[in-house]
């Protein structure tokens, strides 16, 4: 009885078909010219900019690279708060200025000592509580910018566009009629290039003429005047973040479409027959069945969101102001336009350093 299960194993694994040499050879073949492409273009760079991360490699200098251990990064991460507080008389009342606001120290006092701890650090913002003054001081101020920037990019592009996807996929699931015309409509913007459609935008946002100028100035009545969108700094990026959620709503709309096509129609009779409404179905029955589609979608705009680049790079240039700066945009301004490629790596890593970690936490928080 017991050489019965090992005969059995042995006939299973004469018969099972082994491949050859030759189609061995012939699959590595035909795969080959994608892994050329994605080693050459993927695996190097990513190896090459952890180690050029550590040095102060330049495109062209005829300075030899030198090990620099973590400096660049310390460059890119050091945030400290200077604390200032007013000038006093030998009275002890405070020294006012002619605006009559207290006086307070110079902030280049502090960093341009090279014995202070805030030596070359660059001043990003202040505030003020009570009498003392507040300086938030940077590395790289700009970057700081660029962080804080990508980071609010993605807070509202990922909810918004999410939401918007999926009211736009629950709307063309239904059976009505022209329902394909719908989808194309809405999927177009997708398949345009997005250098084409931020030069689209970026006439349309213009102050001279741009069409929604023009709009607002008709709806209103000529009460509102032409605002210049992407020359604002407190206007650019919520500008940027709205023609990004119109170019890329399309795409998830299909993705969550075809989470809902896998969702049996069997449940939504079952839940109708307990007399659940179209909320309680959609609680109960939708949302339960698009959960790995979630999760897909949560991932792949947070990725994409904190990809920013072509739109900065076509419309604004990273301006006014830094008001629209990214972490790409700046990685490729720093290693190629600037020529400091080391730089440029270190925040290359950075930026992979945080969008891993952010999709870790995301898939953590949805691992139900």
């Amino acid at each position: 009885m017991s050489t019965i299960p090992t005969a059995t194993a042995a006939r299973a694994v004469r018969g099972r078909p082994r491949i050859g040499v030759g189609e061995g050879r012939l699959g590595w073949l035909m795969a080959g010219p994608a892994l050329a492409l994605l080693i050459g273009f993927m695996i190097i760079p990513f190896v090459l900019a952890f180690v050029l991360a550590f040095t102060n490699q330049r495109l062209i200098s005829p300075n030899p690279t030198e090990f620099v251990g973590t400096r660049n990064f310390t460059d890119l991460l050091t945030v400290k708060i200077l604390t200032l507080n007013p000038q006093r008389d030998p009275s002890g009342g405070l020294v006012l200025g002619e605006d009559g606001q207290p006086v307070y120290p110079a902030v280049r006092d502090f960093t341009r000592n090279p014995d202070s701890e805030y030596y070359q650090l660059q001043e990003f913002t202040a505030f003020t509580l009570g009498d003392a003054s507040y300086r938030v001081l940077a590395g790289d101020a700009v970057f700081l910018r660029a962080l804080l920037n990508t980071i609010g990019f993605a807070l509202v592009i990922v909810p918004v566009q999410s939401l918007f996807g999926l009211g736009l996929a629950l709307l063309v699931n239904r059976k009505i009629r022209g329902r394909n015309i719908f989808r194309t409509i809405y999927f177009m913007p997708v398949v345009v290039s997005i250098v084409v459609i931020s030069l689209l935008w970026k006439f349309l946002y213009s102050p001279q003429g741009g069409l929604v100028n023009e709009m607002l100035g008709t709806v209103s009545f000529g009460l509102i005047q032409p605002v210049n969108w992407l020359g604002d700094p407190m206007l650019a990026l919520p500008a940027i973040m709205l023609m990004s959620i119109w170019q890329a709503v399309g795409f998830h709309m299909v993705i969550w479409l075809a989470g809902l096509q896998t969702i049996p129609g069997e449940l939504y009779e079952a839940a109708a027959l307990d007399g659940a409404g179209r909320w309680a179905s959609f609680q109960h029955v939708t949302w339960p069945g698009l959960r790995n589609t979630a999760v897909f979608i949560l991932i792949t705009i947070t990725i994409a969101a904190f990809g920013l680049f072509a739109q900065i790079d076509v419309m604004t240039s990273g301006g006014p102001l830094d008001a629209t700066q990214t972490v790409i945009y700046q990685a490729v301004q720093r290693g190629f336009e600037q020529q400091d490629i080391a730089y440029g790596s270190a925040i290359s890593v950075v930026f992979f350093v945080m969008v891993l970690v952010v999709a870790l936490i995301q898939r953590y928080l949805t691992r139900d």
